[in-house]
């Protein structure tokens, strides 16, 4: 078959064109996955793509959905006709025999992008898979809930049309990889911060089940209270009445009003609405009392995080003090015997002290202890679950590794720029990037990402509460943050005895 030939692949909505990425890869951009949601379609469901005649180029990334936050996108413009996804794939990769990663960005919800210079496929395909990435609705128009579309749902959802479009898109890949190269028996789901929060949600959801094969988490966002779908369309309410007002404004005059639900000081152990919310049908229940319960789609996994997920984060929150640090952790922990444990276990005694105490109690709520639960829950239905702890510091930096930032070496991109800065890499990063990316595609192909070049990586064991360390070197250990995390596991766990948001969804 002729290099032409293999570029130019067939889908049930149409035949597309890709290029060559380099002299083994080929890359197919902008591959629509549903129909525009625009128009009437915008707060709706995704729907099908509508087929082509001829065959399309496939040679630029579609737009990136509308947003804010500069996320190095290599994308052309922003629009709301923004559903696409990327593929890489070796050029000689005879059809439905590689395994299949789909990468699902992060970006708190309200950004992000699959066209980022980080994520480029290239270097991690050439290790013997098919790359994809996705976009999905961010913000205002993949997270909003509103009375009215509650009430024009015909199962009286509103809320999650992001995780809708994940779900779409995935749906599409298992009827149209196989001609990429890829094995629609083996895709595994893998992203980072919303993307990874993403997967965990869909690990519990109805709408989940048989998706996709296996999982890679990267710093997820799980576990954490959802807003009802009462509390969400109620807020919905501070940008309108009348959703037929709210479909004629602009994009650009519809994303001037996130700040109307998106408060500058996240609430550590509170829900918030510009996110996916418990809407009864995508998240019939919390993830919490899923993962306790063991209750959520068993298949391998790996899950992980990094030794500094908050300072960035908290980097613009107003708290300089020793009271303003004191008065957060009041807001977050209000029984007093939480707020005087939660001050031992991060203690501030000088206001040059509360940045880092910040820092490390945003991580621990909104990533580590998620992430600990996530891996405790899967072990106990599938013994193939992995745990990670990212800790590699570039020599540039003077701190982290910053949420995020393991992303440069799964993909073996450590040049690409993320966000506006140009980062230095040496032989002891470089290294590390070929471990993760051969551990990463070992493991989508295998569901063990033990393999030659990798350290020996031994299944999480929750007694144990053993991890691999990826860092100056790779080497395991155990007991991450466990006294921080044991604490938080308490003090969930009262809440919910106390306070059941929840109904459990057989």
């Amino acid at each position: 078959m002729t290099t032409r030939s293999r570029l130019e692949i067939g889908t049930r909505s149409g035949a597309v064109r890709g290029a060559m990425a380099d002299d083994t890869i080929r890359v197919f951009k902008g591959i629509p996955y549903a129909a525009p949601p625009v128009g009437e379609l915008r707060w709706r469901p995704p729907a099908p793509v509508q087929p082509w005649e001829g065959v399309r180029e496939a040679l630029e990334f579609g737009p990136d959905c509308p947003q804010t936050i500069e996320v190095g996108s290599r994308a052309p413009t922003q629009s709301e006709d923004c559903l696409y996804l990327n593929i890489w794939s070796p050029k000689d990769a005879d059809p439905a025999t590689l395994p299949v990663l789909v990468w699902i960005h992060g970006g708190s919800y309200v950004s992000g992008s699959g066209s980022e210079e980080r994520l480029d496929g290239t270097a991690l395909a050439r290790e013997g898979a098919v790359i994809v990435t996705i976009n999905y609705r961010v913000g205002l128009f993949g997270f909003f809930a509103h009375p009215q579309l509650t009430e024009e749902s015909p199962v009286g959802s509103s809320g999650n049309y992001g995780l809708l479009d994940q779900i779409q898109a995935f749906k599409w890949l298992r009827e149209n990889i196989a001609n990429f190269g890829g094995d629609p028996s083996r895709i595994t789901a893998f992203g980072v911060s919303a993307g990874s929060a993403s997967i965990s949600l869909l690990l519990t959801s109805p709408l989940g089940k048989n998706l996709f094969d296996q999982a890679i988490l990267e710093s997820p966002g799980a576990a954490r209270p959802l807003a009802s779908l009462d509390t969400a369309q109620t807020a919905g309410l501070a940008l309108g009445e009348e959703i037929s007002e709210l479909r004629a404004l602009t994009g650009s005059e519809l994303l001037s009003r996130t700040s109307l639900l998106a408060p500058k000081v996240r609430g550590l152990t509170t829900p918030r609405v510009l996110r996916p919310i418990r809407d009864g049908w995508v998240i019939p229940e919390d993830e919490r009392p899923v993962f306790k319960s063991c209750r959520l789609h068993p298949m391998p996994i790996i899950v992980g995080t990094n030794a500094d997920e908050g300072t960035e984060a908290t980097a613009s929150w107003p708290i300089d003090t020793v009271d303003q640090y004191r008065a957060l952790v009041q807001q977050n922990f209000p029984l007093a015997s939480d707020t005087e444990r939660v001050l031992e276990l991060y203690p501030a005694y000088q206001d040059g002290e509360v940045r880092q105490c910040v820092a490390q109690l945003f991580g621990d709520t909104q990533f580590d202890y998620g992430a600990r639960l996530l891996a405790q829950s899967m072990v106990s239905l599938e013994s193939r679950t992995w745990r990670y702890v990212f800790t590699r510091r570039r020599t540039h930096r003077q701190d982290g590794p910053h949420h995020g930032q393991e992303v440069h070496y799964v993909f073996g991109n450590l040049a690409a720029k993320y966000p506006g800065e140009q980062p230095l890499f040496d032989e002891t990063d470089t290294a590390l990037s070929q471990t993760m990316m051969k551990a990463w595609v070992t493991f989508a192909a295998t569901g063990d990402p033990n393999a030659e070049g990798v350290p020996t990586w031994r299944p999480f064991n929750a007694k144990d509460d053993n991890y691999l360390e990826f860092g100056d070197t790779v080497r395991e250990q155990s007991g991450w943050r466990a006294e921080q995390l044991n604490f938080l596991e308490a003090f969930f766990e009262a809440q919910n005895a106390h306070n059941p948001t929840t109904t459990p969804v057989a």
